[in-house]
């Protein structure tokens, strides 16, 4: 592993901390944590799906 590896990894674990700790000062309950989750990922599905329809290309 180079430098730049390394350097990418702990940066992505810093970001991964930042964002879980935000996550966790809304105090929100695991079922709402799971509702919350599922409705992103169908936005990024529905989204995929609508540009593979559409056949654009990003």
């Amino acid at each position: 592993m180079n430098e730049a590896a390394v350097l990418s990894l702990i940066m992505m674990f810093g970001w991964l901390l930042l964002a879980g700790s935000a996550f966790a000062s809304y105090r929100l309950s695991w079922g709402k944590t799971a509702q919350l989750g599922l409705v992103w990922v169908a936005i990024f599905v529905g989204l995929f799906l609508l540009v593979r329809l559409l056949g654009l290309e990003l």
